[in-house]
């Protein structure tokens, strides 16, 4: 361990969904949700970190329209027990019948237990769509189902759907997503039928619920070829979507019935249900 550490405290004026969507994209490690901001911690110098987040709140404001500020601290700290500070931080999330901890905290008795460390995972259930698409896999996903988790980042939506019973595959394009992806389902006993690193399109099987959970765009691209993965009556759970961009996604897939819509502050996860004749 190094004597010294180094904390960027991040302070958006506005906007911290995105700011946090932005974070677990470019951070190798977790980091730590404060009220106004967040607080990252590495041994590593945070300096073009830092440059980043000015970068992103510069082009969030061109895009929007509107003013965005960014306040950025970084100072070099002692390393005395940075990683003990920052396991206090985090907190267990409970979206019934699941209940997502660290694997430092203790798993609660008559719920779907599902352990995922922030330091190793980008999904832990605390970003909103996320948290959406668990609340999807809880209504939709039924045992004896084949799933599939397109983009599946840390695994905890396959984790998920295994846990309700489901038989699932996942795939991730990013190589440290599937590597994470193992380890998170190693710590909670359980396997996927498959996992790769690669596109969906390298899967031969038909599935009763597909879950994706990435970008509006990306969505958009490969509709096509969800369609063709998905047995008719099958659901799929879209999410990782703006609500400026629902009626991108919605267009096209508007062969699909519309089921339901989880909205939790910008952002919108699709139900929709693939029809006999699609």
């Amino acid at each position: 361990m190094q004597d010294y550490y180094y904390m960027l405290v991040v302070k958006p004026s506005s906007h911290l969904e995105l700011f946090s969507d932005f974070l677990v994209d470019i951070l190798p490690v977790g980091f730590e949700e404060i009220d106004d901001g967040f607080i990252i911690r590495s041994e590593e110098d945070l300096e073009t970190v830092s440059w980043g987040i000015e970068q992103f709140a510069e082009a969030l404001q061109r895009a929007l329209g509107a003013v965005v500020d960014v306040e950025l601290t970084l100072t070099k700290e002692k390393n005395d027990d940075w990683i003990a500070q920052y396991q206090q931080g985090v907190t267990p999330v409970q979206i019934d019948p699941f209940y997502i901890h660290p694997t430092w905290e203790a798993p609660k008795e008559g719920m779907l237990n599902i352990a995922i460390d922030p330091a190793l995972a980008f999904g832990t259930g605390h970003h909103p769509t996320t948290a959406s698409c668990l609340r999807a896999v809880a209504k939709y996903v039924k045992a004896g189902n084949e799933v599939m988790d397109v983009g599946c980042g840390s695994g905890i939506l396959a984790i998920a759907a295994i846990k309700q019973g489901a038989v699932v595959d996942a795939c991730d394009t990013d190589p440290l997503s599937v590597e994470n992806a193992i380890v998170n389902a190693e710590q909670n006993n359980i396997s996927y039928r498959r996992l790769w690193e690669g596109p969906v399109q390298e899967s031969t099987e038909f599935y009763d619920v597909i879950i994706a959970n990435i970008v509006a765009d990306v969505l958009v691209f490969i509709a096509s070829d969800l369609k063709k993965r998905l047995r008719d009556g099958g659901i799929l759970i879209l999410s990782g979507i703006m609500d400026k961009y629902e009626d991108k996604v919605l267009r096209a897939y508007k062969t699909f019935e519309l089921t339901e819509r989880f909205v939790e502050n910008e952002w919108v996860t699709l139900v929709v249900t693939k029809k006999g004749n699609e």
